[in-house]
């Protein structure tokens, strides 16, 4: 797996780009030359509150989660990232301040990952990338906003709709606690909530 790694982690990533805005053959060459895989085994962490985020994460296999224990140790999701999802703690990184969030894996997870200083390069000598992390930026900045939205104003069936049509692909991936905890709600209310989406349907 390991000699693999790298050529399958380049090309998922240049075919990704390629969709938002063409690469020439010297780009997509340049933009794998500053992206490095990794492999997360489940349960291991990307990043530990405390550390400094020092890198962004493009997701190509499996499942992360970035999340927050509060000072009752409850979890409390604030992400998922599956195939074809960027997960990074964008305050610690561009900061380079210690981060106050975790990212661990759900699953045995292949990342490709760049520094931030490899970024800034990317950024300079291609600045049609600076675009695209703009574009990037802004679409995690509107997430997050309306996900702000929706904890003050949403139901928990509301949410968990939400959830179904932003992560259709979890609902059979991921435990009942871990979809619980990203909508702030208990394991047993999503249990009910699911309950009468079915009495719905039939």
């Amino acid at each position: 797996m390991k000699s693999n790694l790298p050529q399958i982690s380049a090309q998922s990533l240049i075919d990704y780009f390629s969709r938002l805005i063409p690469l020439t053959g010297e780009e997509a060459e340049f933009v794998a030359s500053k992206f490095h895989p990794r492999l997360f085994r489940k349960r291991q962490f990307v990043l530990q509150e405390g550390d400094i985020c020092k890198v962004f994460n493009f997701v190509v296999s499996g499942c992360l989660r970035m999340y927050k224990i509060d000072d009752g140790g409850t979890v409390h999701i604030i992400q998922f990232a599956t195939e074809e999802w960027w997960i990074s703690d964008i305050g610690s990184f561009y900061r380079e301040q210690p981060s106050v969030l975790n990212i661990d894996a759900l699953e045995d997870t292949v990342v490709l990952q760049i520094k931030h200083d490899d970024l800034i390069e990317l950024y300079i000598q291609a600045p049609k990338f600076d675009r695209i992390f703009r574009i990037l930026i802004e679409k995690n900045v509107v997430h997050l906003q309306e996900r702000l939205l929706q904890n003050i104003s949403s139901t928990g069936k509301e949410r968990y709709l939400s959830f179904l049509l932003q992560y259709p692909q979890l609902v059979n991936r991921v435990p009942n606690t871990q979809i619980a905890a990203y909508l702030g709600i208990t394991p047993e209310f999503l249990s009910k909530i699911r309950s009468e989406r079915l009495s719905d349907k039939h």
